[in-house]
């Protein structure tokens, strides 16, 4: 499975007739804007080369996995070479579905060098488990198969920058320009289709060239929507500004306290057993693989670990505990009348 780069630079490859298409293409990811970009480029690519008809399926319950198989198989009409895409929206083919897609995969393999078809699946991000399926390893292995991840939030403003530049537009040089993409991150974070919008509405209010921190500030709207599980990873990270934004957000989208503050607790939690245990003398890589830590939280925790106090954690864990309480209703001294203000309060320990 390769990443967004490596299918970019075979799109390029394509461009230039340096490769020939494959016979099968599968996405997965869970950024709608960079998955429909992924794929736009790859079917503009081979409309020019010829694959002019277009097919979608989408598998639900009552999905025929024959059609697959056909789609495969038939010839069009009309002489045509095709371009066919299943839509998976679960990730989850069934007993049925993963031996078709086994099967489906062998049919490739044993195609000639032509390809008169071809065959892009579209999937949500999938798990380890899911990606060491005998249905997704043979998929892997007879096509190409594209991991297309989200921004990282300290990317994002690399990523706005990109994007202006291809619109022929770019920040002031120096410490404006890039308060101005930090604010365009603040407020379009987590949510890419409309930080796409708004970098385009820049396009369309200001001619090319130089943009102002003030012009940007003017034009940008809120629009960043934002993940408990992001949250916890703001607080690992100490960002307290960051915290308070992600708790203003989702407090405003409405999101359930009950279950932010379990998440929080959680996050607590582990980190406390992992602290204790690293102080005892375990090793901190055993600790990190033992607890599940992995992706972005495993780079997050050992500075977490070094920046946070033993009797800091010890507070915000029973400040949790209390917070709980009180959402529960239950009557708790020395607490911020407000629940989310105690959220604040923990962010602030952490730090």
């Amino acid at each position: 499975m390769i990443k967004s780069d490596a299918f970019h630079m075979h799109l390029t490859a394509l461009a230039k007739e340096q490769h020939s298409f494959k016979p099968l293409y599968i996405f997965s990811g869970d950024e709608p804007l960079l998955m429909m970009e992924a794929i736009d480029a790859l079917r503009a690519l081979a409309r020019t080369g010829g694959f002019t008809e277009r097919e979608v399926l989408v598998q639900d319950r009552y999905f025929d996995w024959a059609a697959l198989i056909n789609a495969g198989q038939t010839m069009s009409l009309f002489g045509d070479k095709r371009f066919v895409e299943l839509r998976m929206p679960t990730g989850k083919p069934g007993r049925d579905g993963a031996e078709s897609l086994k099967h489906f995969a062998e049919q490739i393999n044993n195609t000639g060098n032509g390809v008169d078809t071809i065959i892009c699946i579209i999937l949500p991000r999938l798990d380890s488990k899911t990606k060491s399926s005998a249905w997704f390893s043979a998929l892997d292995e007879a096509g190409m198969a594209i991991q297309i991840d989200s921004i990282d939030r300290l990317a994002l403003p690399h990523w706005i920058g990109q994007r202006l530049k291809k619109q022929s537009q770019e920040v002031e040089a120096g410490e404006s320009g890039q308060r101005a993409l930090q604010f365009m991150s603040d407020q379009v974070e987590g949510n890419l289709i409309a930080a796409h919008q708004e970098i385009q509405k820049l396009a369309l209010l200001y001619p090319a060239g130089q943009l102002s921190e003030e012009q940007i500030r003017s034009a940008v709207l809120k629009v960043a929507r934002y993940d408990i599980f992001e949250l916890t990873e703001s607080m690992l990270s100490g960002d307290a500004a960051r915290l308070n934004r992600m708790l203003e957000g989702l407090q405003g989208e409405g999101e359930p306290l009950p279950l932010i503050l379990w998440s929080v607790s959680d996050e607590l939690r582990t980190l406390h057993k992992v602290q204790s245990a690293l102080l005892a003398g375990d090793a901190l890589a055993n600790l990190l693989r033992n607890y599940r830590i992995w992706g972005k939280r495993e780079k997050l925790y050992p500075v977490a670990l070094k920046r946070i106090a033993p009797k800091k954690l010890k507070q915000a864990i029973v400040l949790a505990a209390n917070l709980d309480k009180q959402v529960k209703g239950l009557l708790v001294r020395d607490l911020p009348s407000n629940p989310w203000d105690g959220l604040r309060l923990i962010g602030g320990l952490l730090r």
